[in-house]
């Protein structure tokens, strides 16, 4: 029976990694998969997602608007799906977790979605928020701060290594802009040399 995944940590723990490994164990075993990426992240390229290890795999970018029910419907329609994973996930809007939820629904495929719980803030995003309520299974992916307890949480920082307390909720970046702490040093916002 498929169900809807949501793998959750701070940044660097490993989600990119983990949904290609998942991708590559479907592929060997001679399963297709459907390998999804928001448009918004664009940090290598739109058509590849590529983990901070150097592992990587071809992906459909998808944006906001986009209906993801109706774009594994169409794959699925051609070559039948084992699995649709996401990268990402916290910039999925509600509706398309809702759509998601009907891919495993509708057409019996587990969907496995990666991304982070929470911005820099402490906010939750609202793909996270969405899919903590909606998943019928939440895996945490364990990571740790620079003193060694486990890091749930993301500082922004700046050029200067100085943690940044105001701004958007989305600026797409990596290692040079966040880093992950845990509760205590999200709430002291200490700065990491």
């Amino acid at each position: 029976m498929a169900k809807l995944y949501f793998y959750y940590s701070a940044m660097n723990a490993g989600k990119t990694t983990t949904l290609l490994q998942s991708a590559y164990n479907y592929h060997e075993r001679g399963m297709n998969t459907l390998v999804l990426k928001p448009s918004i992240d664009d940090r290598h390229t739109k058509t590849k997602v590529r983990s901070r290890i150097g592992l990587e795999t071809n992906a459909v970018s998808f944006s906001s608007e986009d209906n993801l029910l109706a774009l594994a419907k169409k794959v699925n329609n051609k070559t039948p799906l084992s699995c649709v994973l996401l990268d990402e996930a916290q910039f999925l809007t509600k509706k398309q977790v809702f759509e998601l939820g009907e891919v495993v629904d509708r057409l019996d495929v587990p969907v496995l979605t990666y991304g982070l719980r929470t911005d820099f803030k402490g906010e939750p995003f609202d793909g996270s928020l969405n899919l903590l309520a909606w998943a019928d299974e939440l895996i945490e992916i364990k990571t740790v701060c620079h003193c060694g307890k486990k890091a749930t949480m993301v500082l922004r920082i700046d050029k200067k290594g100085k943690p940044a307390i105001q701004g958007k909720q989305i600026l797409i970046g990596g290692n040079d802009s966040y880093i992950s702490v845990c509760r205590k040093h999200f709430k002291s916002k200490k700065s990491i040399k």
